[in-house]
């Protein structure tokens, strides 16, 4: 079953929209109820993040791919299984979705609708931190992929709920989610001027992921051949 670029594409805001809503607002509410403790808000904000990709890959998998992601439809135009074309508008869409998903866990909680933060996450250890990150979750959908697709919802979802707690950035992971949660000042936020090494750091980690996949994927020739 295929879909036309439009509903495709409404999948992925819809999607991302949904992701964002989920990240800023379980943000807010466990910093809420977290009273100044932030390891218990870290966890209130984990837990929601994984469960609510798993639910979206299984929704809107079938109809889009799922990617949510600028940095996974990279992956995937890399690997030449999306046009050009379609990966942009892709992007755009998965950025535009982040946005109304800040905005509405914003309306939801009764706060200011588009924010500033001034949450500071920069450095050369959060750098590196993202490009670990996204190596490690576009390894995890492109490694997942061949040998289990039917897995890819629980292993994304069980992979971030991880590298929220193992990496120092708490895995972003996600050029559209980086760029959403820099309009939110409250716990999951990022300064806008953070931003771009964010990104930067995600599309590396996501390049490596694609060429050392397509390296462990390849089988040995067979000797003589």
């Amino acid at each position: 079953m295929t879909f036309d670029l439009a509903r495709r594409l409404a999948a992925e805001a819809l999607g991302t929209a949904f992701l964002l809503a989920t990240v800023v607002g379980s943000g807010i509410m466990a910093e809420t109820l977290a009273g100044g403790n932030v390891a218990l808000a870290l966890l209130g904000n984990t837990i929601p993040t994984g469960a609510i990709l798993i639910v979206l890959i299984i929704m809107f998998g079938p109809i889009s791919g799922a990617h949510f992601n600028p940095a996974v439809t990279l992956a995937f135009a890399l690997k030449r299984q999306i046009s050009l074309r379609d990966s942009g508008l892709y992007v755009i869409v998965q950025i535009i979705g982040g946005l109304l998903g800040v905005i509405a866990a914003h309306v939801m909680f009764d706060v200011t609708m588009i924010q500033e933060s001034v949450k500071a996450r920069t450095g050369p250890a959060q750098w590196f931190a993202e490009i670990v990150a996204t190596f490690g979750l576009v390894s995890t959908i492109l490694m997942t992929l061949r040998w289990r697709p039917d897995a890819v919802p629980y292993t994304v979802g069980l992979f971030i709920t991880a590298a929220y707690w193992f990496t120092a950035s708490t895995s972003f992971a996600n050029p559209a989610v980086t760029i959403a949660r820099s309009f939110t000042d409250s716990f999951s936020g990022i300064a806008p001027d953070h931003v771009p090494a964010f990104v930067v750091s995600q599309c590396i980690g996501a390049a490596i992921a694609v060429a050392l996949a397509a390296w462990l994927l390849r089988p040995a020739r067979e000797e003589g051949k």
